[in-house]
């Protein structure tokens, strides 16, 4: 039982006890009243009827007996009696009591204990009688039980009276309480949140402790972020341009290639800086740095692209996006110029650029051997020049807008959408989850997610498509699927009505929900921390599981994870390729790992390839498998 409801009972009790004691207290008080006036009544009117008697000449039992009805016949008594001074009765009238309206057990409860009064009736100097009278009760009574329901009528007036005023003074009492229970269901959900210390002297010391605790776990956790973002840019980025240093870059691009919600196809842009030792001699090593790093910049990575330094002089620029080739291509490298031009060594410097497309079928052996081809080519063409590899003759044609729109407004109307199974499970075999990756189907052909994806959110049909996947994701439980996971767009956590549907698909399912795992990539939740955070702790009372995919790059810049309730994390796979000596990433994937536990995450390992990686993983602290070796 809670608090709360504990306190109300407390106050009702209380309240009742005070209220019934008062009641039988004045009943009582009033019992004695009626009874000491009734007594005092029998004995008046016992002397004064004697009195009567008395003064009468003539005492003939005819007389005395009519006076005595005339006196009985008032209403008011029980009884009347006259006896001589032997006992023998001379004249004797009874009456019943009338306890109409009265209950029986009230009587019982309130029984009057009534003395009759007694008096002596003179004949001359002689004692002619005994005169006892007793006086009805029934009106002693009625007077009783009115006044008793006057009180009780009065006390539930005050008593309703005193649960509205309770209710609002409660109501201020215990809101420091509800905040204080909010705030400790928040630790239970693993959200380090802060409070408010209220003016209740002993709600502010537990809520001091527990702002203390979680300013302690912030601070622990945004110093750990930090000295895991050194930790990554040490062991995957080259020191002086930023970029992805080799292992790196070709780990990262290897698995944009293998991921399905990437775009099937993309490019690849590779630019050299020629005479790279001259610069070096020519202005310093410093210098050089400095230009090498203001390329890199000049390059342009963003969110959906990667850039990484193959070697000493070649940078290379991944875009998977990128499906007109030659426009991006021009932009980059009208860019690039311009920074060199601005240079003090603009003369000296030779850049040669290349860009090559390619797709999901690709090797990246093939792609790279494209690249330098094109680049001997650039290289052959001048200081300057830009060599763009057109696309296969065999390649299929791309689709139109208008295309796209007929296809996926057709698939959500008809429910042409396919939900793989990919499972998740523990380092000991056991199933956490299957993946769902969303497919289309078009006349017997299957569209992969990396296709239509970034067209359903340019068309504003995202938040659309996540609903009926989640839809779907439900109906597959219903079926008798045990737990299910889907991945929702960061476009639809901004989505008013997709928010809106998912809420109402929560609630008519609450025996399914528990079953249902919803998770978004790392990079979307960086680009929209307020969208996600407010996404999180919308779907967190409905006991779902939420947690973010393809992690670790990106990981530094989610912010305040100690305030979301997260459930799992999965890394992501491009730093658990080659992990088996790659002792860099080892070491930044167990830091990682540590820091998911400390906020009671479950960790999942993406993209394992080969079944003799679980040892090292386990080693590393994951609590779970998945990927192409896991079946």
């Amino acid at each position: 039982m809670s608090l709360i409801k504990q306190l109300w009972i407390a106050i009702a009790a209380v309240t009742l006890l005070a209220l019934g004691g008062s009641l039988v207290v004045s009943t009582l008080t009033a019992r004695q009243y009626l009874e000491q006036q009734l007594n005092i009544k029998n004995s008046d009117n016992a002397r004064v009827l004697a009195l009567s008697l008395s003064s009468q000449r003539d005492k003939d039992s005819v007389t005395i007996e009519l006076q005595l009805a005339s006196q009985f016949d008032t209403g008011y008594y029980r009884s009347i009696r006259l006896t001589d001074p032997d006992g023998e009765v001379i004249a004797e009238f009874h009456g019943d009591s009338n306890l109409d309206g009265v209950p029986n057990w009230f009587v019982k409860l309130a029984a009057i204990e009534e003395q009759p009064g007694v008096a002596y009736v003179q004949d001359g100097w002689r004692q002619f009688g005994t005169l006892t009278l007793e006086s009805h009760t029934s009106y002693v009574y009625a007077a009783l039980w009115n006044n008793t329901g006057r009180l009780l009528l009065w006390f539930l007036v005050t008593a309703c009276f005193a649960g509205f005023l309770g209710s609002l003074l409660l109501g201020r009492i215990i809101a420091p309480l509800r905040t204080l229970v909010g705030h400790a269901q928040a630790i239970g959900e693993r959200r380090f949140i802060t409070t408010p210390e209220p003016r209740t002297t002993e709600l502010k010391v537990v809520v001091r402790a527990m702002n203390a605790l979680s300013e302690r776990v912030r601070q622990m956790l945004a110093d750990e972020a930090q000295r895991l973002e050194n930790l990554r840019r040490q062991v995957q980025e080259d020191a002086v341009t930023g970029l992805l240093e080799r292992r790196q870059f070709l780990n990262t691009f290897s698995a944009r290639l293998a991921n399905p919600d990437t775009p099937a196809q993309g490019a690849l842009l590779i630019l050299r800086v020629c005479r790279l030792n001259e610069l070096n001699r020519d202005l310093g090593r410093v210098s050089t740095d400095k230009l090498l790093r203001t390329l890199a910049e000049a390059l342009g990575s963003d969110a959906n692209s990667a850039g990484g330094r193959l070697n000493g002089s070649d940078l290379v620029l991944l875009a998977p996006a990128a499906v007109e080739l030659a426009p991006w291509a021009t932009v980059i490298a009208e860019r690039v110029h311009a920074v060199a031009d601005s240079h003090a060594s603009a003369a000296i410097l030779a850049l040669p650029m290349a860009a090559v497309p390619y797709s999901r079928t690709d090797t990246i052996a093939a792609i790279l051997a494209r690249l330098d081809t094109a680049l001997a080519g650039a290289e052959l063409k001048g200081d300057r020049a830009l060599t763009i590899e057109e696309r296969a003759d065999g390649a299929p044609p791309a689709r139109t807008q208008e295309q796209w729109r007929e296809i996926l407004t057709t698939a959500l109307a008809e429910k042409n959408i396919c939900l793989g199974t990919c499972p998740v499970r523990s380092l000991g075999g056991e199933l956490i989850h299957d993946e769902a990756p969303t497919d289309l189907t078009m006349s017997g052909a299957v569209i992969k997610s990396g296709d239509f994806l970034p067209w359903a959110t340019r068309l504003g049909l995202i938040g659309r498509l996540d609903h009926t996947v989640i839809g779907a994701a439900l109906e597959r439980i219903r079926s008798g699927e045990e737990q299910v996971a889907v991945t929702v767009s960061a476009q639809s956590l901004q989505d008013g009505r997709f928010v809106t549907g998912l809420i109402a698909l929560l609630r008519d399912a609450p025996d399914l929900v528990h079953r249902l795992w919803m998770e978004i990539p790392e990079e979307s939740a960086a680009r929209n921390p307020d969208a996600f955070h407010a996404f999180c702790l919308t779907v967190k009372p409905f006991d779902c599981k939420f947690g973010i995919k393809h992690a670790g790059p990106r990981f530094s810049a989610l912010g305040d994870l100690h305030d979301l309730g997260l459930d799992y994390l999965k890394v992501d796979t491009s730093l658990l390729r080659d992990i088996d000596d790659n002792q860099g990433n080892q070491t930044f994937v167990r830091s990682l790992v540590m820091l998911a536990h400390t906020l009671g995450l479950i960790v999942i390992a993406e993209g394992i390839e080969r079944p003799e990686q679980q040892a090292i993983l386990a080693d590393l602290g994951f609590d779970g498998l998945a990927g192409p070796a896991v079946t």
